[in-house]
């Protein structure tokens, strides 16, 4: 009988995914921890500038796929560090809205330098860079429809 891993291409193929996917982030955090932030936090500061003064914990939660309880932990510990600030909606009382603090503004202008990610990716092509990103779309489009969510996150911003 063969070994089911020689066999199983798509698992294998998810698995190189998986381990690309840790070693990029493993790259950049370490890139990140001279600032003391991680790339969780980060995310969430690239979304909140993203959406403005709309931002909400439910709205950062859709928009990094992540679980609202976590999110709102996460966003605990942020205001915490002065990173960011939880304020009531005047308008909707049971609302709670996100801002950048100065030092969190500060730790995102020190995060947009990404030379981990520009050295990783420039191993890539421009065309080769393009297939991978439509098929990363596709993936996730796909996966997104195996989950059978009501509303699937926005794209990404471009930057």
């Amino acid at each position: 009988m063969k070994n089911l891993l020689s066999v199983d291409g798509d698992y294998n193929l998810w698995v190189l995914l998986h381990q690309t996917t840790d070693a990029v982030l493993r790259a950049r955090q370490k890139e990140l921890d001279q600032y003391s932030i991680s790339v969780i936090e980060v995310g969430v500061l690239v979304v909140i500038q993203a959406i403005g003064e709309k931002a909400t914990p439910s709205e950062i939660s859709r928009r990094i796929f992540r679980e609202p309880h976590s999110v709102s932990a996460l966003l605990n510990r942020m205001e915490t560090r002065g990173l960011v600030r939880k304020t009531q909606d005047l308008d909707r009382k049971n609302m709670v809205r996100v801002s950048i603090t100065e030092k969190g503004r500060q730790a995102y202008d020190k995060s947009t330098r990404r030379k981990s990610i520009y050295r990783i990716m420039s191993s890539l092509s421009e065309e080769e860079q393009q297939q991978l990103r439509s098929c990363l779309e596709k993936l996730r489009n796909k996966a997104f429809k195996e989950l059978v969510e009501e509303h699937k996150p926005p794209p990404l911003p471009q930057y």
